[in-house]
């Protein structure tokens, strides 16, 4: 079999690599399609890739893997949403744009929702398989140990609070935090590591690099992946942003400013002026842990580590039964869009 692996944003490195590497297990042929925008960040570049369309034509691949909302209709291979994260409540998350034939789903509380909307659109399936972004919590949960006890060591802190906001402007909360992001790290108690999201407005990722200059234990990280830092740390500060469900799949605790809706497994604040205190309980009596339990049963239940090899099956059962997809029927206004961004 031949899969496209197809990356317009640089988080879709970090989504596709697990699928990778199961194809490479199962001896299957794969190309990396990279968007021209993200060329300079793809991290794979010893591999296959290309940022031609004409090469994806040419390829005539059986599945193309895909972590964002659009893909070429008109490209061979079944088209596979495999999501770029974990927020249901964003806008959009359950929006069907038509482009896809299979969306694997994360865990229950998406099955339930997509399998209702493939029954009422009835040009997609619906399987359940786990993320794969997540296997490394199944496998590799202890790797980055020595990094967080050279990180205690330094700075001389007992615990590690990541501040990783989305980008989203009607959404982010990192305009209104930097005073009390500053005020947690001055009493010294704590690393705070800020990890800003690709697309954060360069403006606020420069007023926030000033604010890390200041102080020995704030860390402003720039790597593109961030789950080494959802690992190592202890607490999470955000809003609504995705990652809160990747970081609570870890079963720690997480506050938010603003969520736009909370589902009461974690600290949501409105005052920000509270943030510290509720730093403080939530590290020392975390109160939101048999909620969160309710969410990692809903949203993620695997813990084994084998998401990408449920996604890879997934999409083997469905082209056994199925075939493979010359292309994808779309209506006028659809196929219009998506000649215009892939020429």
């Amino acid at each position: 079999m031949k899969f496209i692996l197809f990356c317009e944003n640089p988080y879709a490195f970090g989504i596709l690599a697990p699928l990778r590497d199961v194809l490479k297990q199962k001896g299957y042929d794969f190309l990396w399609y990279v968007s021209e925008k993200v060329c300079s960040e793809f991290p794979f570049t010893e591999e296959v890739h290309t940022s031609d369309i004409k090469d994806l034509k040419e390829y005539k691949s059986d599945a193309i893997l895909v972590p964002g909302n659009e893909v070429p209709h008109f490209l061979r291979g079944l088209k596979v949403q495999v999501f770029h994260g974990l927020a249901g409540e964003k806008k959009g998350h359950f929006r069907i744009r038509h482009y896809f034939d299979l969306y694997l789903t994360q865990g229950p509380y998406f099955t339930r929702k997509f399998i209702e909307l493939s029954k009422k659109h009835k040009n997609f399936e619906v399987a359940e398989t786990g993320w794969s972004k997540l296997d490394v919590y199944g496998k590799n949960l202890l790797q980055f140990d020595a990094d967080k006890k050279a990180l205690q060591s330094k700075h001389k802190v007992d615990k590690i609070i990541l501040y990783a906001p989305t980008f989203s402007p009607s959404l982010t909360s990192a305009p209104f935090l930097r005073s009390e992001i500053e005020a947690i790290a001055s009493n010294k108690k704590h690393l705070v590591l800020i990890k800003f999201h690709d697309l954060m407005a360069k403006e606020i990722i420069n007023n926030y690099k000033s604010v890390a200059d200041k102080y020995d234990n704030i860390l402003f990280v720039e790597d593109r992946n961030i789950l080494k830092y959802l690992i190592v740390s202890d607490l999470m500060i955000s809003d609504t942003s995705s990652v809160v469900y990747e970081f609570l799949l870890l079963n720690k605790p997480v506050i938010t400013f603003n969520a736009r809706s909370p589902k009461d497994a974690w600290e949501n604040i409105c005052d920000l002026k509270q943030l510290t205190e509720k730093v403080e309980s939530n590290l020392e009596q975390d109160p939101y842990a048999d909620q969160r339990a309710q969410i990692i049963a809903d949203y993620h239940p695997y813990q084994d580590g084998n998401s990408s090899l449920r996604m890879v099956r997934a999409v083997e059962k469905h082209i056994q039964q199925n075939g493979v997809p010359e292309k994808r029927s779309l209506s006028f206004l659809r196929r219009y869009k998506i000649n215009k961004m892939y020429k």
